[in-house]
């Protein structure tokens, strides 16, 4: 039996999305099981070409890998690993980014957030020296979903040496409004030193089918390339990323479902005294500052079998069901109420 999160009642954890795989995708891949006895593709040219034609971009532009953490890997250790350099990034962040940074040689140079739980530019634009081989920028970021404006972005990347490179990591990008999100093929031409992310892992719902992708300045690409796994990529992926493409109206459907409860546990929780940031992803932060409420709540959630990611400043609740925000407010409802925590 498993003992891992999955088994919880309420695994809020992971930012998984709660509902599996969009219907038509769950369809077609439920038939390519039947070649699930075929390799796939020594290395991987048919997906980058299958995305690269989505987005609009040459095929040269794409790497694909194991989920986002899987192509971020292949960046550490094409960029990072060569010179063992320093890695700037927020904290709290993605967990994999600093872990992944130590095992490549590198080393993570970590900034706080601000008081509104949003990356610090300014920080983390002073302390890029000679030293620092990547910046990395989550959008929206993970775990607070708070969003970074096109205008401030490019005032940071002005500021930073072409020579560095830039991850922006869009994992939660679907969850933006479309007027809200910056346009990557336009900000790659005037920035070449950029790598975006993103993966197939949260909006789509295959999180268990290991699907992300890198788009970058084809030089970089090749780079990056040069770190694939022969055959790393499973026959399912092709066909589960051609499924999601095809499947519009279902994956919209599927966002609105989950922004709407989004905001809806959002306004519950601001109503239960919880300061926490607007998000722009399918979590919530709930800042703590007090290791004593922390701890009273995390009794609660586990007395609930509520799973849910904590951080020295607060946790990270995964936006899941109906059923899963009451779990969360029923539990939260009974700790003691608060004044006005401050946010992350």
């Amino acid at each position: 039996m498993l003992t891992t999160l999955e088994s919880a009642a309420f695994p809020l954890a992971l930012n998984e999305n709660p509902y599996g795989p969009l219907p038509s995708v769950h369809h077609a891949l439920t038939r390519a099981l039947a070649s699930a006895n075929r390799y796939p593709e020594f290395l991987p040219h048919r997906l980058p070409r299958l995305i690269a034609a989505r987005i609009g971009c040459t095929p040269e532009r794409i790497v694909v890998g194991a989920g986002a953490t899987g192509v971020i890997m292949q960046i550490l250790q094409a960029i990072v690993a060569p010179c063992g350099g320093r890695v700037v990034l927020a904290d709290p962040t993605f967990d994999g980014y600093p872990l992944l940074t130590v095992t490549v040689g590198g080393h993570p140079v970590l900034v706080p957030l601000t008081a509104q739980g949003s990356q610090d530019l300014d920080s983390m634009a002073a302390l890029v020296d000679e030293q620092t081989a990547l910046v990395v920028l989550c959008n929206p970021h993970n775990p607070t979903g708070t969003l970074l404006r096109s205008r401030e972005l490019a005032g940071f990347l002005d500021r930073i040496d072409t020579r560095i490179t830039v991850i922006l990591d869009e994992a939660y990008v679907e969850f933006v409004p479309p007027e809200q999100r910056i346009d990557a093929m336009a900000l790659l031409t005037t920035y070449p030193n950029v790598i975006v992310v993103r993966t197939f892992s949260k909006a789509f719902g295959l999180a268990g089918l290991r699907v992300g992708y890198a788009i970058s300045d084809p030089r970089i690409a090749a780079r990056i390339a040069h770190w694939q796994v022969p055959f790393g990529m499973s026959i399912l992926t092709e066909v589960g990323v051609q499924a999601c493409y095809a499947a519009e109206d279902e994956l919209s459907q599927r966002i609105r479902l989950i922004t709407n409860e989004r905001n809806r546990l959002t306004a519950a929780l601001r109503g239960l005294g919880y300061e926490l940031p607007d998000s722009s992803a399918n979590c919530v932060f709930l800042p703590l500052n007090d290791p004593a409420r922390a701890n009273q709540i995390s009794e609660a959630f586990g007395r609930a079998d509520i799973r849910v990611k904590q951080y020295s400043t607060g946790m990270r609740i995964t936006v899941g069901d109906r059923a899963a925000s009451e779990a969360v407010l029923a539990s939260l409802a009974g700790v003691a109420p608060v004044v006005l925590e401050s946010s992350a």
